[in-house]
């Protein structure tokens, strides 16, 4: 908390640290370093009035806000670990988190506000902390003034707060002691606890949140990302006010009050960086373009995109539609695992080629290697492995917390002297590199390797086709074909058209080979709350499994399940 707040506190008090949009359209609030610095000291001083200390574990279940980084920043403070819990996870999620990482106390608000409705996360942890005895503290700020239950363990945070002394010294820490757990699912069912540590991670979210975006002081950037995610701590918090930057805390959704939220807010905070997820650009250019051309985007210089291999036309639509062909578009990968960007296409030698979709350029100390099936590395351009890293950097992962085998296993098992991604990779002619999608997700069509990535990418490129998903499924004669699963626009009318022309385009855009045996049309795909389809899920239904779906705590809404279920019933039965 030193290097994010009182260097820059010292220099510069009133710099503004965080513009809080909240959900309310238009009632931004704005926090300067001096601000969030007496905010985080009285924090850290109740959390110490309660007993907790150097090595603790603290639960953070709260929506973006500045009291949220500033809970964040008090365990940093006081040496104790934080693990944020994003804000829309189950009682039956929080608690296992809570149960698998031991924490003492959890830190949350009365309720939540998101997109205009009101969220639960009171009553969501008295649920969860039934089952946990380890929580001896539940600290309730208050986000709305609607009275919520408190009983016995529960301490109004605020109220505390306002009797804390302003002024906290800071732990001494080692640089290896942890900062941070997070919690990311696996492809087994079980999440497990990311460990990240103090000086590495900071410095590696620093630099790259500079020099990948060309963060120049005076700034204003805009990562709309949840604080729930990777994405959040890395470049919400850590390293925007590392490099003392004026971060925006995005509390709402793209489509509250309407599908131009984005875009108005750019204008009214201009807004100078602007970093969100593919899925999200995807639900947008559904809507059209009169929703971005509607507010002046000219604040925006650079715009970048998260979470998972964007899409060509998606990624056409950001920069031209939004970013009018002017601002750089970084396509960029990275993992929780990794704690920052490892690719991207900047930064790079001044004005340099940025290849559309494609994260392109390993970043300082990043030494990326494709391996085969025999576990040797791929010499050469123009050329599809496995991607690994060849040598530590600062900001990796360091172990899973309370299962070092399990790290072990998962990361360096695969290729021994190698941290493996689980991701495939395409090195191109010009050795840049390109995400091909989870070698979990790649299949293998009568002896063609395809990445199922590569044919959503194909389909997506039909106008009437906003998203799509395809998996895997045993085939009596090819070993393996694809089963895609569709959301139509809500105007498409000739379906079986539309089929039809989807096969053209993945023969056309891939091969033969590539077209899917099936496509099946659905209202929505299931969603991860960070945007991530889990196509495992979908391989349960098409493999008619579905009687053992296994964690599915994790989905933004677990009804889509039976949605799909009783799609695919209905389309076997004709």
């Amino acid at each position: 908390t030193v290097n994010c707040l009182d260097q820059h506190v010292e220099k510069s008090p009133n710099r503004v640290a965080l513009i809080w949009e909240r959900d309310e359209p238009g009632t931004a609030v704005h926090v300067t370093y001096r601000e969030l610095l007496d905010l985080t000291c009285r924090l850290a001083n109740t959390l110490k009035k309660y007993g907790i200390q150097k090595g603790d574990k603290v639960a953070i279940y709260m929506s973006v806000s500045p009291l949220s980084v500033a809970a964040m920043l008090a365990c940093a403070r006081i040496g104790a670990v934080h693990t944020v819990v994003f804000a829309g996870f189950s009682a039956e999620s929080l608690a296992g988190r809570i149960i698998d990482s031991g924490c003492k106390a959890v830190i949350t608000y009365n309720q939540g506000v998101r997109g205009g409705r009101i969220i639960e996360l009171k009553t969501t942890v008295d649920e969860a902390v039934k089952n946990c005895p380890s929580i001896k503290h539940v600290f309730v700020a208050q986000r709305t003034d609607n009275k919520v239950q408190m009983g016995d363990r529960d301490i109004p945070l605020e109220e505390e707060m306002a009797k804390a002394a302003s002024v906290c010294t800071p732990e001494s820490m080692d640089s290896e002691d942890m900062l941070f757990m997070l919690y990311t699912s696996g492809s087994t069912g079980k999440p497990k606890g990311i460990v990240h540590t103090q000086a590495g991670y900071l410095l590696y979210a620093a630099l790259t949140h500079k020099y990948v975006f060309d963060y120049q002081q005076g700034d204003i950037f805009g990562c709309v990302a949840d604080i729930g995610w990777i994405t959040g701590h890395s470049y919400v918090v850590y390293g925007p006010l590392c490099n003392g930057a004026t971060s925006v805390l995005f509390e709402s959704t793209p489509v509250y009050p309407d599908p131009g939220r984005y875009w108005e807010m750019v204008q009214r905070l201009k807004i100078n960086q602007f970093y969100g997820a593919p899925t999200a650009i995807r639900l947008l250019l559904n809507y059209g373009e009169e929703w971005v051309k509607k507010y002046d985007r000219s604040s925006l210089k650079t715009l970048g995109s998260v979470g998972e291999p964007i899409n060509n036309e998606a990624w056409q639509w950001f920069y031209h539609v939004v970013g009018e062909g002017r601002c750089t578009l970084v396509d960029t990968w990275w993992q929780t695992e990794t704690g920052g960007i490892c690719i991207a296409p900047r930064p790079s030698e001044e004005k340099a080629e940025i290849v559309p979709a494609m994260a392109m350029r390993p970043f300082f100390g990043i030494v990326p290697v494709l391996m085969d099936e025999n576990g040797k590395v791929i010499e050469g351009n123009d050329v599809s492995g496995a991607l690994c890293i060849a040598q530590p950097w600062p900001g990796m992962a360091r172990t899973i917390y309370g299962d070092h085998q399990r790290f072990v296993d998962a990361y360096f098992k695969a290729y021994p002297g190698y941290y493996f991604t689980g991701d495939g990779a395409y090195r191109t002619k010009r050795g840049y590199y390109q995400i091909t999608g989870r070698m979990d997700d790649v299949i293998n069509i009568s002896g063609h390797r395809l990445g199922t990535a590569e044919i959503e990418d194909a389909m997506a490129d039909h106008p009437e086709v906003p998203e799509t998903a395809v998996i895997g499924y045993p085939h009596k004669i090819k070993g393996e074909g694809a089963f895609a699963f569709i959301v139509l626009k809500e105007e498409t009318a000739h379906i079986d058209r539309v089929k039809e022309e989807l096969k053209t385009i993945v023969a056309s855009k891939i091969a033969k080979y590539a077209v899917p045996d099936h496509i099946l049309v659905v209202k929505r795909l299931p969603k991860t709350r960070s945007g991530k389809i889990m196509r495992r899920l979908l391989r349960k239904v098409v493999i008619e499994q579905s009687s053992n779906m296994g964690d599915v705590t994790t989905l933004d809404d677990p009804a889509v399940v039976k949605e799909i279920l009783d799609a695919y019933q209905k389309y076997k039965e004709k």
